[in-house]
């Protein structure tokens, strides 16, 4: 074992896994988090995981679902983030969602009750020398412009990519007008009514697209101009300017659904989902925008059911930092330029919660395969694990590299059975999940992973 103790900077998803992984191996580590003495833009609180955005690890489903897969993998490798969303799990359909509140105090309540676990609330300013051990940086979407400045400087210059993420707004449930809204799930899946939904005729669809085209936007900073959106959190407005009916073939969009009130499906819907355990608070499903709050208010307002709406939280968006990770990263997270320092969670490029978490596994298990002088074993890439690895460190374009979630897309093709062409839709997404979980088995043993969580 390393004599010093692994060092995770930042206390995010990403930070709490990889140190939670480190720790449940036998090694101490030390995981510093700079809030509350600097906070950031997004953070409301110091708690440890805090989710900033949606309290949605979206869908659960292993067999079909590429994130679903993920979550599966990760339980079986003893992830402490999906252990904490299986305790604090709110209904919500077909995905993982939890009372974020409750989630962050389960993270850091595990941490601290883990002896070779030791939290210090320190910002870390300058990037550590070899002689100071190993490090894992998971400082995530808002790494302060100091600490990227040296991570853009020791990965030999390439530029630092920003974009944003918007955050949807909260509404309290008790002041959904239920005579226009109605609880149905779409296709009724779930428990069936563990979303409330508002519906549009086409007038009203098109009033709100006038309304939301025009509406007063958040101003740029100097910096922020010209910076990519990630394409899979679009703001609503943003959605909209592609043409007027995107949103109602996204976020908005009516199938599955039928209206109890007139027995008939409405044009576009808008969708609540529940933010906490006790469904008193409700996030608008797909609803990040860069509105101003006052028309947050005004607009969202004339959504039928949401007239009386209370706001606990009006939308807004963040900025996020990550690094051209196929040219500056090595296949096991490492800064090529600096090896004692691995990084882990969002700034690596990976995009989401789940992903981020994912790939703080990655970082801690290959740390303490490092610190006990073995090499780390990879994941096999036919693994959900695996694919993200290597799109972020190999796979990817190195010259337009952006963020990217967990999909299908990024997994080599499933073996096509005997006596058959091709394979496709759900039984090639099923062939794939089964493939994944059999490798998934054969590396846990291979890289001598402890699949308890406790």
């Amino acid at each position: 074992m390393s004599q010093k103790p692994i060092t995770v900077i930042g206390a995010g998803l990403a930070g709490c896994e990889a140190a939670w992984q480190i720790a449940r191996s036998g090694q101490a580590v030390i995981l510093r988090e700079m809030r509350p003495n600097r906070q950031t833009p997004a953070h409301r609180t110091d708690g440890l995981a805090e989710l900033v955005c949606s309290n949605s690890l979206r869908s659960d489903d292993a067999g079909h679902n590429a994130v679903g897969l993920l979550h599966e993998e990760m339980r079986r490798c003893g992830s402490l983030i999906l252990a904490a969303a299986d305790q604090t799990a709110v209904p919500a359909g077909g995905a993982l969602a939890v009372d974020r509140e409750a989630f962050s105090k389960t993270v850091e309540e595990k941490l601290r009750q883990n002896p070779l676990v030791s939290i210090e609330r320190e910002e870390l300013t300058d990037l550590p020398d070899a002689k100071d051990g190993f490090f894992i940086i998971a400082t995530g979407p808002l790494t302060t412009p100091e600490l990227a400045q040296k991570i853009q400087a020791a990965a030999g210059g390439e530029d630092l990519l920003h974009f944003f993420d918007a955050i949807a707004p909260i509404v309290t449930a008790d002041s959904v007008d239920m005579t226009k809204a109605w609880k149905q799930s779409r296709y009724d899946k779930g428990n069936g009514d563990d979303y409330i939904n508002c519906p549009l005729d086409k007038e009203q669809y098109d009033a709100f697209i006038d309304a939301l085209l025009s509406g007063e936007k958040v101003a740029f900073k100097e910096w922020e101009k010209d910076t990519p959106y990630f394409e899979g959190c679009l703001p609503i407005e943003v959605m909209a300017e592609r043409g007027r009916e995107t949103l109602a073939f996204g976020p908005m969009k009516p199938v599955g659904l039928t209206n109890p009130h007139t027995g008939a499906r409405p044009y576009a819907v808008v969708q609540l989902r529940k933010e906490n355990r006790q469904g008193t608070l409700l996030n608008l499903v797909g609803f990040q925008t860069k509105l101003t709050y006052g028309e947050q208010k005004r607009l969202f307002k004339t959504i039928p059911g949401l007239e009386n709406a209370s706001f606990v939280r009006f939308g807004g968006i963040h900025r996020n930092t990550f690094v051209c990770s196929p040219k500056v990263l090595d296949e096991t997270l490492r800064l090529k330029a600096r090896p004692n320092i691995r990084l882990a969670g969002q700034v690596t490029g990976c995009e989401g919660y789940v992903e981020s978490a994912a790939v703080g596994l990655m970082a801690g298990l290959f740390a303490v395969r490092e610190a006990e002088g073995k090499t780390p074993v990879l994941p096999p890439e036919t693994t959900a694990l695996g694919a993200m690895l290597r799109h972020i460190t190999v796979n990817a374009n190195d010259s337009c590299f952006q963020p990217m979630n967990i999909n299908f897309g990024l997994f080599p093709p499933p073996p096509v059975p005997e006596g058959k062409k091709k394979i496709k839709g759900l039984d090639r997404k099923r062939a794939q999940s089964e493939r994944a979980l059999a490798d998934l088995a054969v590396w846990i043993q291979k890289a001598e992973i402890n699949g308890k969580t406790n």
